[in-house]
């Protein structure tokens, strides 16, 4: 997995030293909440460490999960996604570059635009890699995610089922090519 680095953040590969921060992040409600058909929090250590190892192994030279520091102190601040989508009802994905962006922030970074800044990033390696198009999916309560969604120029496409088995609010990016899209 390639690392990325913006103005402000340093976006690499996750490590066991991590673990103490993802669990921190990933126990708490406010986090977790509209993550998952049904949200659950992470209830010790070796969660976050079973995830990470889940992470590291998706490393891909387009693929991954970023972990993102702040460039000034190099403190953890969140994660970030670019992978294949789950298709609902354990099918295969509904289209071949079903390709989804996401990003979790520990609370106490939240509103200082680090979401935007990265997702920018990865949406600029992954068109930069050759993928024509790149979807989020967000609960429809999750105002927040829709509106990083948005400054990043993505398009919404309404509601779908299609994916993780539960609605879902769909956006779309798209490398200026005249790839279009399905109906949600």
């Amino acid at each position: 997995m390639r690392e990325l680095t913006t103005a402000r953040l340093r976006l690499r590969s996750w490590s066991f030293d991590d673990a103490d921060f993802l669990f921190d992040m990933g126990s708490r409600w406010e986090v977790q909440r509209f993550i998952g058909r049904v949200p659950t929090v992470m209830a010790d250590r070796a969660e976050a460490v079973a995830s990470i190892e889940r992470r590291r192994a998706l490393d891909h030279p387009v693929h991954g999960i970023w972990a993102i520091e702040t460039l000034a102190d190099r403190r953890l601040v969140g994660t970030l996604l670019l992978k294949l989508i789950p298709a609902s009802g354990g099918q295969s994905v509904k289209r071949a570059d079903d390709i989804e962006i996401g990003w979790h922030l520990h609370p106490d970074q939240w509103g200082q635009g680090f979401a935007t800044e990265a997702g920018a990033a990865v949406l600029a390696h992954a068109f930069a890699a050759g993928l024509s198009r790149v979807i989020a999916v967000t609960a429809p309560e999750n105002i927040a995610s829709q509106a990083v969604c948005r400054r990043l120029g993505m398009r919404h496409l309404g509601q779908t089922g299609a994916y993780y088995d539960t609605m879902c609010e769909l956006f779309e990016a798209t490398n200026g090519l005249d790839a279009s899209s399905d109906d949600p």
